[in-house]
């Protein structure tokens, strides 16, 4: 099956150039290919399973563009500062007059993104199917100069980029369960989904730590993150943090783990990949900080995985929105807790 739109799109018989690699921006591991040629594709994907999903299939995969593409395909995220910058990206790295598609679903802000590029260039009449639209431009990097992805300032001293999480500053979960940490954590410390590196610049302030390191999923956060830590004790994995095998296991293990899916929607199921990567990360009598929000079901996940359980109280006082979690004592996998954990327990503030 093809994909809805593109495959209308590329109907017309000069949809594409005869010659000359075609560029797919920000494309999902799983997207349909039917109707496209596969020699000519390439996939522009920093975040590591899409990417490695795609490379899987066959085709040539890069995280960002290089050189000249005879054409391209944007398939525009939710967040719109990212959908603009990739698409000024696309108009800039394909041949000028070549054509520029830009593919999006209805709820994910496509008719805004569609109606804000028209105002700038000669924009296609959309085909609009599967609750979605597909518009396209003959590429002209000059209208778009201003939507090229620039660094941002989410607090003093960090830099990080148009659709990475919490671009606009610090998440408040964050710092939440940096408020949380012990002063003196373990030797070995791991940082799970570490984003833009603010976190982790917290996690090195704690005495006792001499190597901490950084595992992100999303190249264009981790290469934020290294440029905002220069400290030597850091490590930096480009890596799907549910799937990362250290060399050692680690004395702690802190994160703020997503929840939301490509639809946005909340995925209980990704923060439960997370607890269990990092059960199996931890030494025997490692730790796990985490925070997540109080919706989100993971007390089973927890019990099943830990032997010791408590939530901790911010220094600020309770959160309605959030908890924050110590969890230690990893319980090996197939086998069942011999102690009760503490989750039952009245939370207590730690100081």
């Amino acid at each position: 099956m093809s994909h809805p739109r593109l495959s209308l799109a590329l109907d017309a018989p000069d949809a594409f150039p005869p010659e000359g690699d075609i560029a797919l921006f920000a494309p999902a591991g799983a997207l349909d290919l039917g109707g496209l040629t596969l020699e000519r594709l390439v996939a522009l994907q920093p975040l590591k399973p899409d990417h490695d999903a795609l490379a899987a299939r066959g085709l040539r995969v890069a995280t960002e563009p290089e050189g000249t593409y005879a054409a391209a395909v944007v398939f525009a995220p939710r967040a719109k500062a990212e959908a603009r910058a990739l698409i000024a990206a696309a108009a800039s790295h394909v041949a000028p007059g070549g054509p520029v598609y830009v593919d999006g679903v209805k709820a994910e802000g496509i008719d805004s993104l569609l109606k804000e590029l028209r105002g700038r260039v000669d924009l296609s009449a959309p085909i609009a199917k599967a609750h979605g639209k597909i518009a396209w431009f003959a590429a002209d990097p000059a209208p778009l100069a201003d939507w090229l992805a620039a660094d941002i300032e989410p607090t003093e001293g960090f830099v990080t980029r148009p659709g990475v999480f919490s671009a606009d500053g610090v998440d408040e979960g964050s710092a939440l369960l940096a408020a949380c940490l012990p002063g003196t954590l373990p030797a070995r410390v791991a940082d799970l989904g570490a984003g833009w590196g603010w976190l982790s610049a917290q996690i090195l302030a704690r005495k006792g730590v001499e190597q901490l390191d950084l595992i992100e999923a999303d190249k264009v956060a981790l290469d934020c993150a290294q440029r905002n830590i220069t400290d030597p004790r850091a490590r930096f994995h480009w890596a799907d943090a549910t799937r990362f095998s250290p060399a050692e296991r680690y004395g702690a293990v802190v994160m703020n783990p997503p929840f939301h899916g490509a639809a946005r929607g909340a995925e209980p199921a990704l923060g439960l990949a997370f607890i269990a990567a990092a059960r199996a990360m931890l030494s025997l009598s490692g730790t796990l900080w985490m925070v997540a929000n109080r919706h989100l079901p993971y007390s089973d996940a927890l019990a099943a995985a830990f032997a010791e359980i408590e939530e901790i109280t911010p220094p600020s006082g309770p959160s309605t929105r959030f908890r924050i979690i110590r969890a230690a004592k990893p319980i090996a996998a197939g086998k069942h807790a011999t102690a009760a954990p503490k989750q039952g327990r009245a939370p207590r503030k730690r100081r």
